[in-house]
């Protein structure tokens, strides 16, 4: 089997020369380079051209982000951020790069040599497989409902994983404020779903939140499940859709997941639902979209062409889950109109 080769950029010696040594001890994995700033990185590129590149952001001459902008036009690869807790990885995802993974606060030897063993090449194998010819923005002018849409009762759910945060842009920044109340789970860790629930909120014309418990299901408004250890459910209260966050195991791998909000929107919402299976690695979600045709529900998937790692939506589709395969730019107008005739 052919070893993923790594160009590993980060400007810390000592975590530079931890993440060779212990990456290297995953057979699928070789380190063919480590450097400290772009412009080693630039002739490194050219001298290994290895598979996939991790990145860090804060780095000596030119920061990670204005390098991505330059590197992706002309020499695309899939590119793993490895960066603190900041708002900053979503300008690196915007400028091309696949996947993110928060470098850890701690700074004994152990904790950091189990980072790098354990979760640093899940990561980097998840993006050996990204379409980077895929990585394309959405450009089309707002949708508009040809037909009145009776938002109150309906709602919309969407789950996402490695290439999400740009596809959910991508949908929800076409969503009016007539749009029904919208739920969505992008696998992510603690604390981004914050800073992206208000990086979207800023960009969109629906109010977008990080969910928590009790939230109300509101047209117009978008909830998106917080990171962590808790799974964000759908229930029926007051005469109207809630949510609750709870604590639980993972689920396919995830928490929260994507099935378990799925499901619960089949049990409660039924043929009033519409749900939308986007990017990902795995297939967190398949079962649960299925699950919400089953009750009644359509559904949408994004196609191959335009996905990142077409995994979840293949599975979905695979499973017969998936009513209606959409390219990504395509997939509001088909919600408005799906919406517009339920």
């Amino acid at each position: 089997m052919r070893q993923i080769r790594v160009l590993v950029v980060e400007d810390s010696l000592v975590f530079r020369e931890l993440m060779v040594q212990n990456l290297n001890k995953d057979p699928a994995i070789q380190v063919v380079a480590a450097v400290r700033d772009p412009f080693e990185a630039r002739d490194a590129l050219i001298e290994y051209k290895p598979d996939v590149m991790t990145l860090d952001l804060e780095l000596p001459r030119m920061n990670g982000i204005d390098f991505l902008r330059m590197l992706m036009p002309q020499y695309p690869l899939p590119v793993v951020v490895v960066s603190g807790a900041s708002d900053k990885v979503f300008d690196a995802l915007n400028a091309g790069a696949v996947e993110f993974v928060e470098k850890p606060k701690a700074t004994e030897r152990s904790q950091l040599e189990a980072f790098v063993r354990n979760e640093l090449p899940i990561k980097i194998k998840i993006a050996s497989i990204a379409h980077i010819g895929n990585i394309k923005r959405a450009s089309r002018t707002a949708v508009k409902p040809s037909v009145s849409i009776d938002n109150k009762e309906m709602i919309v759910a969407i789950g996402a994983s490695t290439g999400g945060t740009e596809a959910i842009a991508a949908v929800i920044k076409e969503f009016g404020n007539d749009i029904p109340g919208v739920v969505i789970v992008q696998h992510m860790p603690a604390g981004f779903t914050e800073m992206y629930a208000r990086r979207l909120d800023d960009e969109c014309r629906v109010h977008v939140k990080e969910a928590k418990t009790g939230d109300p299901v509101l047209p117009g408004q978008v909830l998106l499940a917080p990171g962590g250890d808790a799974h964000m459910q759908l229930v029926r209260m007051n005469g109207g859709y809630q949510v609750i966050c709870k604590k639980g195991p993972k689920v396919n791998g995830h928490c929260p997941s994507v099935d378990v909000l799925f499901h619960s929107v089949a049990e409660v919402a039924g043929k009033r639902a519409l749900g939308i299976i986007l990017t990902g690695m795995g297939g967190d979600g398949a079962k649960g979209l299925l699950a919400m045709r089953q009750a009644g529900a359509r559904t949408i998937g994004q196609d191959e062409s335009t996905c990142i790692v077409y995994g979840m939506p293949k599975v979905a589709y695979e499973l017969g889950a998936v009513e209606y395969q959409e390219k990504l730019p395509d997939i509001a107008k088909r919600t408005y109109s799906i919406l517009s005739k339920m």
